[in-house]
């Protein structure tokens, strides 16, 4: 049995001040998470401030991005033993906007993912189709490409502390969501492409999430679908209430 997963991406929100605050907020709102496992991930400056307040919780730590190597002279990124020095137990890889920004390829975000494991970090590895793609019937394809490739060379034993989160780019900040069964259809095709790779046991244990516009009035309709095992939330992360409504979404 899966585990459902609800973790939220911070992006380029939130001073270590706010985000002190937003913690606390979460720590009155969010005393029993049995039932689900629930991490946070804030920018790089707010990591260490976040770590210190999450400290007694069941509340996880991640990154949203991390470099490849251990340490050298690449001004302006993180290192795997950084993120993992500061309390982070997850790092998010291969998000669109790393991708339609900063021009991040697949073989990059599979270097990124090995580098992760080497270190003890779970990657949440994002895939997910444009529009435009969509409309053109590449969605099957360009998925399976993704994560083909962001799981190439992979170990098999390593392959179970991966998590999967499906973000069609078309649906990320646009208030637009894909519904759930429509979502539950791709995660299906991402779990049965990880099973043509590693075997169908392997593919049973990793968790795939979705995200585009996940908030607590939708959480429940993909949360019903098969396939699909948590959230990765991008705006609604950023308040208490509406977090905490996605993450007790069974209560």
């Amino acid at each position: 049995m899966r585990k459902p997963f609800i973790a939220g991406n911070w992006k380029m929100y939130k001073t270590a001040s706010e985000a002190r605050e937003l913690v606390q907020g979460l720590r009155r709102a969010l005393t029993d998470t049995k039932g689900v496992e629930v991490a946070v991930c804030p920018p790089f400056t707010a990591l260490a401030q976040v770590a210190e307040e999450l400290k007694g919780t069941e509340i996880k730590l991640g990154a949203q991005d991390l470099f490849w190597e251990e340490e050298g002279a690449f001004t302006g990124e993180v290192s795997p033993v950084m993120l993992k020095d500061l309390g982070c137990e997850y790092v998010i890889i291969g998000h669109s906007e790393r991708r339609q920004y900063f021009g991040e390829t697949d073989e990059q975000v599979n270097k990124k993912v090995k580098a992760a494991l080497a270190h003890g970090l779970k990657p949440i590895i994002c895939v997910g189709e444009t529009l435009a793609q969509r409309d053109a019937g590449q969605t099957e394809s360009l998925v399976r490409e993704q994560v083909e490739k962001a799981l190439a060379g992979l170990e098999r034993e390593r392959v179970p502390e991966i998590v999967i989160a499906y973000e069609p780019i078309w649906a990320i900040g646009t208030g637009r969501s894909s519904n759930g069964t429509d979502a539950n259809q791709v995660i299906g095709l991402i779990r049965r492409t990880i099973a043509g790779m590693f075997g169908t046991e392997v593919a049973a244990e990793v968790r795939i999430q979705y995200g585009g516009s996940v908030k607590p009035q939708n959480i429940k309709e993909f949360m019903a679908e098969a396939e699909i095992d948590g959230a990765l939330v991008g705006g609604a992360s950023l308040q208490v209430d509406s977090f905490a409504a996605i993450v007790l979404y069974q209560v």
